[in-house]
């Protein structure tokens, strides 16, 4: 287990600490002091536990659920609390004990927040309350069953997230009632809830102060609005399960509550958008959400935002076993809904143009002309540098300024030197207007962006000597207008933050993809009422509607029939890396399947018995992996089998950390792929079993390629179905996994290394507390993930190969690749001091599918030397 009471978090700010070939990841795995969730023996009496634990720890929460009977526990004693958890081992009623992890609410991107203000506000709306036109429900075929009349009825969705402001009109307006959109919930942690304190739960799942959950539970059943859109299944009941508080994150031990308590409830389909880095199944949450699985309900769970740190960097619990992830394509159009206020040209008639209000906003009532420092509209710098000498007391204008390199912060700053109180961005791409925040400027009062278009059109007045001035509408009060902007760049393919997989174990990550960038839906009506939102969080609860609706035309309610169904249907897409699209498709490790097709789905009369096939790495390749085509319909129909290969993409280049991403290197080397037919002939209600040879692509196995694609099949039915798989060259098992290990001190909030030996520590004896104390840390940075890391102390005069022994801390089991900090404040695991004296740490990093018996099987790199004794 990890010993987390002793773990310390790696600030984002300790870049100095990397070696030069070290790639920052901003990933963190943190875990509570002392806290511990505990699974009972399903035969054993819990009585034992609670009576050995007796009053050395508080429970948490009691865990005791069908599939999962157990308890989450608060060491009182921190110093003692590892050595305590070690012995429940030992007893009879406990089957397995693991550190309660937290994780971070979702850092989806806020695009835009409605203002406060009620239904007056809104105007210029396309109205589609008629046809559903909703993009997103395009994309995904959504609108096809819509118009049928399937709106998910009789189905019910369990939500876990930050709570939703169910008073919203178009979310029902209330709660627990027959006629409530939202019938079944809880708050399961409070508003105080940061996910370290403990949860103070309540029944009601208000939210008013996070807005993550509203919005997501709008995706999935908003009621007709002003706005014009619903979610995709209107006609199901909700219920949320609140896991956030107003702050901070959420607990292994909440999380797995949230899903007990969401499945006793009876949801017939449960969504998460929620995760942490991991690229393991083995986590409690995980465990937990697998079994619900197992149990026959569906699970959908966010692959991740974390795209940019490259493959490999699988998100729990949607690594889950037969747990449904998903991945994120940008909507094909950018909503754009922005405050409306009026400018003049040359004191001529009034002309309205929207904006998005920044931080801060106070733009009421501001009337003033229009300056800008350049009217260069390719300057990407511009406002970077400070104003010229000859610029006026800008005190007296509106500042229009370029988005470009610097930060809007810098921007603001420099127009402030000149006077500025109020600044308006003008964006650098087509589409959209983004909320700048400039908070902590001093002299800004407002801030804001314009469209690329809006700000080109005016600089280009200005540079002709017209003069532009603005008359600001008090934007608690002014008209919203909602239109859309066709994305050109990147709508329908991969979005650029979607977290990119497999897991460490070759399991096939994500499932499926759906649109979740630049999403429309509610959001809470004291922050706003309605918001726009990019993410995984988004792309996320789509799909769970989408199970809704195919199971309302189908049928049934079966995880890998509806997640099968779905993954032959969905279209597979090209590489789109944010600036270009590629003639070659988009990797499986990127977006699974593809973009789900909810008509196809639920209407395909072929039915594959496998969402994805995994071939696995060099190692452990199986070279034949089946599936079965089983015909659902009353007609013999004949398949023509095919293949096609989508991007390789190499793990590595010139670095131990895996590539980031847009610099993954990919390439269209594929593997070569022989099946057992041609071409089959099924009869109605029939089945046939297929075989799939792979022989992976000749490329350097050094550097880890990824291969990926899909096996074809195109029935004389109409069916167009496809069969995602992937596998890797080389081994997982010889990666090198540990970057450095390392000493700092505890008082470094950056955690620098400490060069030369001799270093010395006065640590505090046994159940003293003293805060003041400069403990030494063991650092480890992770290049790839290890499923054990020992950290052990060594006598310095000892011999090259003595084993030495583990630290109170040691090991940590299933570390994703992220940085880890251990703090030692002398114990040993047994709980005992070690003696004072002269030490070196030795970090050990097993290799993934690697003999943890075997010390070879380790990268491994020693400290300094440095000494401790005991005040």
């Amino acid at each position: 287990m990890v010993r987390a009471s002793t773990l310390l978090p790696l600030l984002a700010s300790a870049a100095g600490i990397f070696t030069a070939e070290a790639k920052k990841i901003a990933g963190e795995t943190r875990h509570i002091a002392g806290s511990y969730i505990v699974e009972f023996e399903d035969s054993q009496d819990s009585a034992e536990f609670f009576s050995h634990i007796g009053s050395k720890a508080e429970t948490r929460m009691n865990l005791d659920y069908k599939l999962f009977k157990g308890a989450s526990i608060q060491f009182k004693d921190l110093k003692t609390a590892e050595q305590e958890a070690t012995k429940l081992n030992s007893l009879a009623s406990v089957k397995q004990v693991w550190p309660n992890r937290v994780y971070s609410l979702p850092k989806d991107e806020v695009v835009w927040t409605g203002q406060a203000g009620g239904v007056d506000y809104i105007r210029n709306v396309k109205r589609q309350l008629g046809n559903d036109t909703f993009t997103p429900h395009v994309m995904t075929q959504v609108e096809k069953l819509r118009s049928e009349g399937v709106t998910g009825k009789g189905i019910k969705i369990g939500i876990i997230d930050s709570g939703v402001d169910y008073t919203h009109p178009a979310l029902g307006g209330c709660f627990g009632g027959a006629d409530c959109l939202f019938q079944f919930g809880t708050d399961i942690v409070g508003d105080d809830y940061n996910g370290d304190n403990i949860p103070v739960p309540d029944p009601d799942p208000y939210d008013g102060c996070g807005g993550h959950g509203t919005h997501v539970s709008g995706i999935i059943a908003a009621q007709a609005n002003e706005l014009g859109f619903t979610g995709a299944a209107p006609g199901v009941t909700l219920g949320m399960f609140r896991v956030f508080g107003c702050t901070g994150g959420a607990a292994n031990d909440v999380l797995i509550d949230a899903y007990m308590q969401a499945f006793e409830a009876g949801s017939n389909i449960i969504t998460a958008s929620i995760g942490g880095s991991s690229g393991w199944s083995e986590d409690p949450w995980s465990v937990a959400v697998s079994r619900i699985v197992e149990a026959g309900v569906p699970c959908t769970v966010s692959a991740g935002n974390d795209g940019v740190v490259g493959m490999f960097y699988a998100s729990t619990a949607s690594n889950g076993k037969r747990v449904t992830s998903i991945a994120s394509i940008d909507n094909e159009v950018t909503p754009l809904l922005l405050t409306e206020s009026e400018f003049t040209v040359d004191s001529g008639d009034q002309e309205s143009f929207g904006y998005a209000i920044g931080e801060p906003g106070e733009w009421a009532n501001v009337s003033l002309p229009l300056y800008t420092p350049s009217f260069d509209i390719t300057e990407a710098a511009q406002g970077c540098e400070t104003f010229a000498a000859d610029t006026p007391d800008l005190s007296g204008y509106i500042v229009l300024i370029r988005r470009g390199t610097c930060t809007f912060v810098q921007k603001a700053t420099n127009a402030a030197a000149a006077g500025a109180k109020y600044v308006l961005f003008y964006n650098n791409v087509s589409p959209g207007a983004t909320s700048p925040a400039t908070t902590g400027v001093d002299g800004i009062l407002g801030t804001g962006m314009v469209t690329a278009s809006q700000g080109e059109a005016w600089v280009a007045a200005l540079e002709a000597g017209s003069e532009i001035s603005l008359n600001m509408l008090d934007p608690l009060t002014a008209p919203v207008s909602l239109s859309y902007e066709a994305n050109t760049a990147t709508g329908g393919f991969a979005s650029s933050f979607t977290t990119w997989n497999p897991t460490f174990e070759m399991d096939i990550k994500p499932q499926l993809a759906s649109p979740g960038g630049n999403i429309l839906s509610t959001y809470p009506i004291p922050l706003g009422t309605y918001a726009v939102l990019s993410g995984t969080s988004m792309a996320c609860p789509l799909v769970a509607a989408i199970f809704a609706l195919v199971s309302n035309v189908r049928g049934t309610l079966d995880p890998a029939t509806i997640e099968n169904l779905l993954s032959a249907t969905a279209n597979p897409q090209l590489l789109n890396d944010g600036t270009a699209t590629y003639s070659t498709l988009a990797p499986v490790m990127q977006l699974g399947a593809g973009i789900v097709q909810a008509y196809d789905a639920a209407y395909a009369t072929t039915l594959l018995s496998k969402s994805s096939l995994a071939f696995n790495d060099t190692d452990n390749f199986v070279d034949t992996l089946n599936f079965t085509i089983t015909n659902l319909g009353t007609e013999e129909v004949t398949y023509d089998l095919g293949s096609v290969g989508a991007s390789t993409g190499y793990t590595f280049s010139d670095s131990i950390y895996p590539d980031p991403f847009p610099g993954v290197e990919l390439t269209d080397e594929y593997a070569t792929v022989a099946l057992s037919e041609s071409k089959v002939t099924v009869a109605a209600g029939e089945e046939v079993t297929v075989s799939v040879t792979v022989t992976p692509p000749a490329l350097d196995a050094s550097r880890l390629p990824v291969y990926s694609g899909y096996i074809t099949l195109n029935g004389t039915n109409g069916d167009s179905l496809s069969l995602p798989y992937n596998g890797a060259v080389g081994s997982l098992h010889d990666t090198r996994v540990l970057d450095i290990g390392y000493l700092s001190l505890s008082s470094d909030p950056d955690f620098n290394p400490i060069g030369g030996n001799g270093s010395s520590f006065v640590l505090p004896a046994a159940n003293s507390s003293d805060t003041d104390t400069t403990y030494p840390v063991a650092v480890v940075l992770l290049a790839f993930g290890s499923p054990q890391v020992n950290i052990k102390v060594v006598p310095a005069n000892a011999s090259a190969d003595a084993e030495g022994s583990h630290i109170f801390g040691s090991p940590i089991f299933y570390a994703s690749r992220d940085p880890y900090t251990v703090a030692w404040d002398g114990r040993l695991a047994d709980g005992l001091l070690a003696p004072a004296g002269a030490y070196t740490l030795r970090i050990e990093a097993l290799h993934i599918f690697g003999d943890a018996a075997d010390p070879a099987e380790y990268d491994a790199d020693d400290s300094v030397s440095f000494s401790i004794r005991y005040s």
